[in-house]
């Protein structure tokens, strides 16, 4: 496309979106009967009310009263109230306590990467070094004096340095010293040095006994004729050496110094903080227009951080979603390496997981991390700029495809397949031996609008018509499961067939639930309910008079505001709130809900109506399933003791930093004695959640940098380019400063931050016991009593060489894990006593004392 035709384009995306802002002020008055649950006529003047808000005028998305509310899913039946009294609370807060006292697993530290050697030892140790070429004849590749490159010169010293990047497993740019690229012509000749990287400056590497060869295409290697370098059909081995003198190749920096921590075995009790919820491939969603930049590319950030094209080429000024998400009416497109205007807390568009800001949280401390494939068609089919499929499911596929391309890449910068700290993991003995070993155990999970086709159309007479069988559920689940989905939400921003929604409130409410009504022929049905709390019910829709703002999920009304309401119709004017979907689980959900448990993954019940979640909690409860969790904020008071008394687990929106440590304090006083507690956050980062913002350098107890990680490690403040990152003044700008707001979430906490740093690095371990759970194991006979067994059949059930895993689900999970001993508890009759099981360093057990 020319730059012409992208002019063209984005203007006519500019134009249309100012016709459609103008167009909603201008919807007709609704004046026929509708469900019983909204009122029978509608006031064409809240319509008029929402235009300013379209415009982005007094709109916030950064709303402290959203952003760090306990439940996004809703803010206030008699079925729906949190059963926990103060005593109740005070008694559990004080187990956790108690816990933190237990012993802590001993920890050791690994390498970031493999030590480097002098002559690499494969195809894949070059990635990231500084060499030397040398031609079988003994002499060195150097420069000509000009673009190409000669063999001349036997001295070592006057060899032209490269360093080697890295773009795919064993396949490298050539970096030479004047940042240039060593390519090859178009068929055969002269090799010389490009200005740019492009597919003629990738040199795959084999190593054979006399050296590396060099490839470049099909058939083409890099070769000498005399003393010239070559691209030819004949393949020269050269040989590598480590050497000085290289030109870095442009990247952001880490800046935290000091080894990854890991267990001293490979099945211990495991240190780490948890994201159980972000969009690492968000990039592909809505049609691969919308998000701007993506975690990584072949050639590095200056090609992965780029800004839109309806941004740049407008400067700034055209970038009508991003105005209205931000509330900024114009912004500096140039991403690398200045970064004026993004990544920054209420972006959200901008990319905020490059693999080099990831690598910052997981040298930091982090050790779990779900990445959640999202979608929804409708808002994708709204939007007018797109290079993807709007289906759902061909949106998963691909952004599923996009994970393991991602874990490759950070594979081929790291030292080869399986070097990297990015693992994709599919069990939880997996995720422990990743932990334990000082990497990221990356969980796959689904946050789509309609899974599996799922929909449902309102068709008169017939009432709702699903487009989805309990076959092609099962289906559509196996190949989820089959591809490496292990955590699952039911429904995003629709109703769908299995199960109604706690819906978006404030103006982006109303542009969802409008395109919820383009795509199942109807809308939410909010009716008045009164919870006994106070606070478990769904979002509040518009009721007169007033309009709430500050949604964090805000993409998705926001593309609907600029590009769709002009077409969605009529809307609905509900009663006064607390508002409750009287849409639930459906027969459908309830099967698939069934399936889930059969295949042991973890069940999200986040952002499903009031009633929906309760009926699936029931559903859980009914059949003693403890793989449940709450990973972002939307559910409601009334599930959180639910979810802890099954043994699942729970991981607020992030949020900003004073209302997270509200939300962990009062989950304390949640937690169920029986399970061992440990506390995560769901960033939602990457389109969907705005993040937090700073405090201000002036705040009580602001972060200091350099500051002690966990573990000893240091962390500085991040630099990117030319952009220095501070938590006090730039809040969650992009994935690298969460090791800054875990930070600052314990200098908020005063005297409990030790505590809630503690907690937080049990987190890890707290998900991966919820998940073993969910695998069938029992909960520790030392927490419960009730599952204890006699010594004697303890001891013939954990007889030496029974693997950790068959000893897990003859006996359960032990109560500690310190190195290579578990410990259990047996019934004696008369009190109980501890046995320790002594395992060996394959993980079977040696002997039970």
């Amino acid at each position: 496309m020319t730059r012409a035709q992208q002019l063209r384009r984005v203007a006519a995306a500019v134009l249309a979106a100012v016709a459609l802002v103008v167009g909603a002020t201008l919807l007709p008055a609704h004046t026929g009967a509708r469900d019983g649950s909204l009122l029978t006529a509608y006031d064409a003047s809240r319509v008029v009310a929402i235009g300013p808000d379209l415009a982005g005028v007094a709109h916030s998305h950064n709303d402290p009263a959203t952003k760090n509310a306990l439940g996004r899913g809703g803010e206030v039946s008699a079925e729906t109230v949190d059963p926990t009294s103060r005593q109740d609370a005070a008694s559990n807060a004080a187990y956790v306590a108690r816990e933190r006292a237990l012993p802590d697993p001993r920890l050791t530290t690994v390498p970031v990467m493999q030590k480097r050697r002098a002559v690499p030892q494969d195809r894949y140790a070059m990635a990231g070094g500084c060499y030397t070429v040398q031609a079988p004849n003994g002499t060195y590749i150097s420069r000509d004096g000009g673009a190409g490159l000669t063999t001349t010169t036997t001295r070592r010293s006057d060899a032209e340095p490269f360093t080697f990047r890295a773009t795919d497993l064993g396949v490298y740019l050539l970096f030479g010293t004047a940042s240039d690229f060593v390519g090859s012509p178009a068929t055969t000749g002269a090799a010389a040095m490009a200005a740019a990287p492009s597919p003629a400056t990738e040199w795959t590497a084999r190593k054979t006994r006399r050296g590396f060869l060099f490839s470049v295409g099909e058939g083409r290697h890099l070769s000498l004729t005399g003393h010239t370098v070559t691209v030819s059909p004949k393949a020269v081995p050269f040989r590598l050496a480590r050497t000085t003198g290289c030109t870095a190749y442009p990247e952001s920096q880490v800046d935290v110094s000091g080894r990854p921590h890991a267990g001293v075995t490979s099945y211990q009790e495991v240190r780490g903080y948890v994201d159980a919820h972000t969009h690492g491939q968000a990039w592909e969603f809505l049609g691969g227009q919308v998000h701007c930049g993506k975690p990584w590319d072949e050639y590095g950030p200056a090609y992965a951080l780029k800004d839109c094209v309806d941004h740049s080429v407008t400067g700034g000024n055209g970038a009508a979603l991003e105005a209205l998400l931000s509330g900024e009416p114009t912004h500096d497109p140039v991403g690398w390496p200045t970064f004026k205007d993004w990544p920054a807390p209420n972006s959200l568009t901008h990319e905020g997981t490059y693999y080099k800001w990831m690598e910052r949280s997981w040298r930091a401390g982090q050790r779990v991390f779900v990445n959640l494939l999202v979608e929804n068609n409708k808002l994708c089919e709204i939007y007018p700029l797109k290079r993807n499929s709007c289906d759902d499911m061909d949106s998963l596929r691909l952004q599923a495809h996009d994970m393991y391309e991602f874990q490759d890449y950070i594979d081929a910068q790291y030292g080869g397949p399986g070097k990297g700290w990015y693992r994709i993991v599919t069990s939880p003995w997996q995720a422990r031996k990743v932990i334990n070993a000082g990497k990221l155990a990356v969980v796959m999970g689904i946050e789509t609008s309609l899974p599996f086709g799922c929909t449902y159309k309102k068709v008169p007479l017939l009432g709702d018509q699903p487009a989805c069988t309990t076959a092609q559920i099962d289906a559509g689940l196996d190949e989820m499961r089959a591809l490496g989905v292990r955590q699952m939400e039911l429904v995003n921003k629709f109703d769908n067939a299995l199960s109604g929604i706690a819906g978006d409130n404030g103006t982006t409410g109303a542009v969802v639930n409008a395109a919820n009504f383009l795509e199942t022929g109807s809308y939410w049905d909010m009716q008045h309910c009164a919870p006994a709390d106070g606070e478990s019910s769904d979002h509040a829709q518009f009721a007169a008079p007033d309009i709430s703002a500050g949604q964090q999920d805000a993409l998705f009304g926001a593309v609907g505001q600029l590009f769709g309401l002009a077409n969605l119709g009529t809307l609905p004017l509900y009663g006064p709130p607390a508002h409750c979907n009287s849409r639930g689980l459906t027969n459908l959900g309830a099967h698939l809900v069934d399936r889930l448990m059969a295949k042991n993954m973890l069940i999200d019940p986040d952002h499903m109506s009031v009633k929906a979640r309760d009926s699936l909690l029931s559903q859980l409860e009914a059949n003693s399933y403890a793989g449940v969790l709450s990973s972002h904020s939307w559910s409601t008071p009334d599930a959180y003791p639910r979810i802890y008394e099954l043994g699942g687990y729970v991981a607020p929106y992030a949020g900003d930093s004073t209302g997270f440590v509200e939300k962990w304090r009062r989950h304390l006083g949640w937690a169920d004695p029986r399970y061992y507690f440990g506390f995560g956050y769901g960033a939602d980062m990457n389109g969907l959640g705005a993040q937090g913002n700073p405090r201000g350098p002036a705040a009580a107890n602001p972060v200091t940098y350099p500051f002690k990680g966990f573990n000893g490690v240091t962390v500085d403040k991040q630099r990117a380019g030319q952009r220095v990152y501070d938590i006090n003044v730039d809040g969650v700008a992009q994935y690298g400063q969460y090791a800054d707001w875990i930070e600052d979430i314990t200098h908020v906490a005063g005297a409990d931050g030790p505590a809630l740093e503690d907690d937080m690095m049990r987190g890890a371990e707290a998900y991966l016991q919820t998940w073993e759970r969910a695998q069938g194991i029992a909960p520790d006979s030392c927490r419960n009593p009730d599952l204890q067994v006699g010594v004697k059949k303890f001891k013939r059930a954990a007889r030496p060489g029974t693997t950790i895993r068959t000893l897990m689900h003859r006996v359960g999970q032990p109560w500690q894990r310190l190195g290579s001993r578990f410990v259990y508890c047996a019934g004696t009759g008369a009190k109980d006593v501890k046995l320790t099981v002594r395992l060996t360093d394959n993980g079977k057990v040696s002997a039970t004392r």
